[in-house]
């Protein structure tokens, strides 16, 4: 298919910084050494690959120009590749481009994020690290990309205890007597893959052990963090008390993390429209998300789960990126479970954390707009799942402030910093600006700039 861009979309491409998400190519590549750029990117999040960019290095700085296939027939030892080493791929995308005024066509490879490990050519998987392209050549190489992929899953890996950590725990016992009252520990254990030869894994460990953090430490717990302030990157000074931990089995650690989460929150005051506020967070988006990060982190990874309460907002972030296909954009439209017995087994439970399975995360957004208060937001960083919960309302910032004005005098810059949720202090100052030019407010009178405030115009 070939799809004609304008000048201005030709130059982006031009100026394409390469990196984990990006590189170009010349056309004179050979497909043998552009599989292993397309095995990379499939290995790794995706991205795109143009070719027909010829590159000049010679001199001084690097220049690009446009400098494409003479026609699409041109490429087929290049299509050829891709139906290789993915031929049954639904994830590679290919376009041509063409610009008016410029030479050929560019061939554009889109590689989506996928559950499958691409090889190249040379019969080796490559992933993608920043610009490089690394070869995955070593068994330890191999089986981490299995876990970043969803195809091997940490929670069935043994664990070195002896199986009465969870043969015998109080758990696995009151757990059986209200569930499988009939059955015997050892064998239901061995039945549903949590003992293994004569160990228990990891997904057994986290579910009927007592004490999973001294089976698995560094990687079981919850760490609870209490900040007072509403920086991006708050310092040591703004900790309200040492971090709290949270431990037991891994349905104890939901319940008590979300108990302790609330009762933090409950101890927060905001101002609002009529002075100090209680905060309110929806008990539901607080559970689903922190239920959400202990049965879909990746256990591999030796780190806790951190919850972090701001002033304006709640952090939850889990180890491990997103797992398989799932991104940030469709993880809400999406399905797919890295510890599947995990989130299996602990929905058998008394009053389980995740009653609607694959639901929880659309509850949680739920819960926000009912109380009209700004969705969460799910970020991915190098190693982690970052979810905030921002304590901010729909209402836009003027519609605040005039809010704020009808049962106030006067606002001062840094009050409606905190009742809107903006950082900037010159935002702000824009925000006021623009109520004044719409003939709402008017900055009073005989103030320094230091006590400067707003108030609402007097007309008369």
């Amino acid at each position: 298919m070939r799809v004609p861009i304008s000048q201005r979309e030709r130059d982006i491409i031009l100026t394409i910084e390469e990196g984990h998400f990006q590189d170009v190519k010349a056309k004179e590549i050979k497909p043998s050494k552009l599989s292993e750029s397309v095995a990379a990117f499939s290995n790794a999040a995706g991205g795109e690959i143009f070719i027909g960019i010829h590159e000049d290095k010679t001199g001084p700085t690097k220049t690009r120009r446009w400098d494409g296939f003479n026609d699409i027939e041109e490429a087929n030892a290049v299509l050829q590749m891709l139906n290789q080493i993915a031929p049954l791929a639904d994830f590679i995308l290919t376009t041509f481009l063409e610009c008016a005024g410029e030479p050929g066509v560019i061939l554009k490879i889109e590689i989506l994020r996928n559950g499958s490990i691409i090889k190249a050519t040379d019969g080796i998987p490559y992933v993608r690290k920043g610009a490089q392209k690394l070869p995955v050549d070593t068994d330890e190489a191999m089986e981490r990309l299995r876990l970043d992929k969803g195809i091997s899953s940490y929670e069935d890996y043994k664990v070195n205890s002896p199986i009465e950590t969870i043969e015998n725990s109080v758990v696995m016992i009151e757990f059986l007597l209200g569930v499988v009252p009939t059955a015997e520990p050892e064998s239901w254990l061995r039945k549903q893959m949590l003992i293994v030869d004569q160990s228990p894994t990891v997904s057994g460990t986290l579910l009927f052990a007592e004490e999973p953090q001294a089976i698995l430490p560094k990687r079981t717990a919850i760490k609870l963090f209490r900040y007072k302030t509403t920086a991006l990157e708050p310092g040591r000074e703004h900790l309200v008390f040492d971090p709290l931990t949270v431990e037991g089995c891994a349905y104890k650690l939901i319940y008590d993390a979300v108990g302790k989460t609330q009762e933090i929150v409950g101890e927060l005051k905001r101002l609002g429209e009529r002075g100090l506020m209680d905060v309110q967070y929806p008990p539901e988006t607080l559970h689903e998300i922190i239920t959400n990060a202990v049965l879909h982190r990746d256990y591999s990874i030796a780190a806790d789960i951190q919850i972090r309460i701001f002033d304006n907002r709640i952090e939850v972030e889990s180890p491990g990126r997103l797992v398989g296909h799932v991104t940030t954009d469709n993880m809400l439209h999406t399905q797919y479970a890295r510890n599947q017995r995990l989130v299996r087994l602990i929905n058998k439970f008394p009053n389980p954390p995740n009653k609607d399975v694959g639901e929880g995360l659309n509850t949680a957004f739920d819960a926000m707009r009912k109380l009209r208060l700004r969705a969460p937001v799910i970020t991915e960083t190098a190693s982690s799942v970052l979810v905030t919960i921002p304590h901010q309302k729909l209402a836009s910032p003027e519609d605040l402030v005039m809010e704020y004005l009808r049962s106030h005098d006067e606002i001062t810059n840094r009050d409606a910093r905190e009742l809107c949720g903006v950082r900037s202090e010159n935002s702000m100052k824009g925000i006021f600006k623009r109520l004044e030019a719409r003939g709402l407010i008017e900055q009073v009178p005989g103030r320094s700039q230091f006590k400067a405030a707003w108030r609402v115009k007097d007309d008369g």
